[in-house]
């Protein structure tokens, strides 16, 4: 499952458009992490985006 259980991003679609015009379906996925972290004073393995883990919002066990 590619979703952060801190800011719930997650995966968004749309288009890729090629040199000539033509569309086809794409993905983007969110750069998850699996880390050890504190949750509510205990130590839990939580799936996080590293853009949560760079700013801080993530605490490491």
């Amino acid at each position: 499952m590619a979703k952060c259980a801190v800011c719930g991003k997650g995966v968004t679609f749309g288009l890729k458009v090629s040199h000539s015009n033509r569309k086809t379906n794409r993905t983007w996925k969110p750069n998850i992490r699996r880390v050890k972290a504190v949750v509510n004073g205990t130590n839990k393995t939580v799936n996080v985006c590293s853009r949560c883990l760079r700013s801080g919002k993530v605490t490491r066990a």
